[in-house]
Order: C-alpha cells, then structure tokens, then sequence
C-alpha cells in the first residue's frame, strides 16, 4: 500500500478497483500524470475523462448549474456505480475534459479507492483496459496487459464486472446515456423531481 500511496502522490497511475471494474487512477490535476494515463491505456486524447471525487461540496467545486436535486441524488446512490454528467466550470483542466462544456464525476464505493480520493484526489480513473478493449476485471490480465508497468491493488471479488450508469444532467432534463446497474426507475423512485428526456 505505501507503493501506491508514493506513486500516486508522485504523479504516477495505479491500477484500484471500484465496485464496477478495476481503474487506472492518477492525480487529476497533475497534467503529466493525466498524460500518462493517456498513453499507457493508448487512449485517444480529444476523448475527455471523469473526475473521481469524494464528497458532493468537490462535485460543486468543478461544476455549474447544478439541478436542485443534486443533492439528493448524491445522498441516494453515492459512493456507488453512478457516473454524473454535469456543466463543467472554469477549475476544470482543459486536460481532463479536453475543452468540452461538461465534465463527469464518480464516487467510488471500493474502501480503498475511496480513501485514496480523499487523500490524493481528485483523481482521474478510466477503466484499467488498453482503450478498445473491454473493461478490466482480471487483475493478472490488467497487469499482462500494461506489460507490468502499473502497480495495482487486486481485489477481483469485489467487483460486479457492471459499468457504472451515466446519467448526463448538463440540460435541461436528465438522459440516461448508459445503463448500468441503477435503472431509471431506481433513480426516479429516489429523487421524484428528476425530469427525463
């Protein structure tokens, strides 16, 4: 563990598994360790990333014309498989979201991945997978994949193999742009107010 912890307050990336599937971690704020990330998953760079937070006042410190119900959607479904979609503000870094008007937010619910937000972050954290390929579930194969040049925590039984559920809320009505695991009718039960395209 002190081997991440060093490599990520260095400005290295780290292989961490969330509740979904494994991420390839490193400190958002950190251009080169962003860049890092870019070129060992060999990801395209004009296609923008999320920023892992852990608390809802750092979802408001990075965006804008947030819903009413944010909060409250916050509150029923994080730390959990949830992506959220909202306006990006000016203290978002044009290499995190690649000079597009929004910007995505995770709370991870793994403990590990969670209390290193806190420590280190915000932290970017794509899924661990050379980009084409389908998300990493597999630690040995994540590790054979990045030619073993990640550390990483394995903790394969913790995962559910299921993407998060991305709901963009940077317009006027909320739109589901992928489903996971908490359907639409889950996110309307809990939070009534929430309006759909």
């Amino acid at each position: 563990m002190d081997k991440i912890e060093k490599t990520l307050a260095a400005g290295g990336a780290v292989v961490l598994p969330t509740e979904t599937v494994y991420g390839l971690f490193a400190q958002a704020l950190n251009e080169e360790a962003v860049q890092q990330v870019y070129e060992l998953k060999r990801r395209p760079r004009d296609k923008a990333l999320n920023l892992n937070v852990a608390s809802l006042e750092e979802i408001y410190s990075f965006s804008k014309n947030q819903p009413s119900y944010l909060e409250q959607l916050y509150q029923a479904f994080l730390p959990g498989p949830l992506t959220i979609i909202l306006q990006a503000n000016d203290q978002v870094p044009i290499w995190i979201n690649s000079g597009m008007k929004t910007i995505g937010f995770r709370v991870p619910k793994h403990p590990i991945a969670l209390d290193l937000i806190r420590k280190y972050g915000p932290l970017i954290g794509p899924s661990a997978n050379l980009s084409g390929l389908t998300s990493g579930v597999n630690f040995q194969q994540i590790v054979t994949d990045f030619n073993l040049q990640v550390l990483g925590i394995e903790d394969d039984a913790f995962l559910t193999g299921q993407d998060s559920t991305i709901l963009d809320l940077s317009g006027d009505k909320a739109r589901i742009l992928r489903q996971g695991s908490i359907t639409k009718r889950e996110i309307q039960d809990q939070v009534p107010e929430i309006e759909f395209d």
